[in-house]
């Protein structure tokens, strides 16, 4: 993970005359409805050019892009695995109570330490972007959600691109940004591993610039506990006025209800989830989650934008 972005990037804070340059590009025809992130396919498994095509245009504009399939509630793991393979989605986090092949059943499971952890519950989850407690060469930068069955109520996602959040930082005060790439501003405490084993504290940035794929990266959770800000004034400042930002009526916010056969397949954007309720006598919400270490192929900013170089 590299902190500051190189010379001439829009996320150089002291690269001005980039930044508004690609801050133009960026909001000039973004998505205001998120009837406009979807792509409507045959199979996920099998993308035709035409499809792949049309959701990296939306992958490349928004960092999201959200797919309708015609698989219904087909359970076939390979939906997602072969949707991110397409993607150069290769590298899978095999992360604590993930199954077997590293693909997570997101479902109310009351078994064993599933309670403890709040995606296995019908519980709201506040706003965080995945795998924030992974070590700073372990980060998650591409994921895909597929929805098998939706709940019966609830279970919706709010959705916002980090590059979005940023923009809208930075136009309020440069410093906010500065504060959020502070190598030492967000530290989890230890935890549990991928073995189920211990692992250590995870200390760094909300916002890095990632070197290999020239791309923005952000690391953040809305939760309360086991999180530790750095204690000075100025950073609790901000930390407030992002949460703030995200509880607001907040521009190019996506709001959606997977339904069976559609799917999420983003970099990692920032999200949360309703509170949802299962119906009794219907199968229950089921959505399988993957998460890569892997950025979507030709996403970053030199491949979006190379006329801003």
């Amino acid at each position: 993970m590299t902190i500051d972005a190189p010379a001439g990037s829009p996320f150089n804070l002291d690269s001005e005359e980039a930044y508004l340059r690609w801050r133009e590009a960026k909001l000039a025809g973004y998505p205001e409805r998120v009837e406009e992130l979807l792509v409507e396919v045959s199979d996920p498994r099998a993308l035709t050019d035409s499809e792949a095509g049309a959701l990296l245009q939306r992958l490349r504009k928004c960092n999201m892009a959200i797919l309708a399939g015609t698989t219904d509630d087909n359970p076939d793991k390979a939906i997602p695995r072969e949707l991110g393979r397409r993607f150069g989605l290769v590298r899978m986090d095999n992360n604590f109570l993930a199954d077997d092949d590293g693909i997570t059943s997101l479902t109310v499971n009351p078994e064993g330490e599933h309670p403890n952890y709040i995606p296995y519950t019908n519980r709201p989850i506040r706003w965080h972007t995945d795998g924030y407690y992974n070590a700073p060469e372990k980060q998650i930068r591409g994921l895909i959600l597929h929805c098998v069955h939706p709940a019966g109520e609830g279970g919706e996602n709010a959705l916002v691109d980090p590059e979005i959040a940023y923009i809208l930082l930075r136009d309020e005060d440069p410093d906010l940004i500065r504060v959020l790439m502070r190598p030492d501003v967000m530290t989890i405490p230890p935890g549990t591993d991928s073995l189920g084993g211990t692992r250590g504290a995870a200390t760094g940035p909300v916002f890095s610039y990632h070197a290999a794929t020239d791309s923005l990266h952000m690391r953040y959770t809305a939760r309360k506990r086991n999180i530790r800000w750095s204690p000075d004034f100025t950073t609790l400042d901000t930390v407030m006025f992002l949460e703030r930002l995200l509880d607001s009526d907040l521009p190019y916010c996506f709001r959606a209800r997977l339904e069976p056969g559609m799917g999420l397949i983003c970099n990692n954007v920032l999200h949360d989830r309703s509170g949802f309720t299962d119906t009794a006598g219907s199968a229950p919400r089921l959505l399988y989650r993957a998460r890569f270490f892997d950025r979507i192929a030709g996403t970053g900013i030199g491949q979006v934008y190379p006329h801003l170089r």
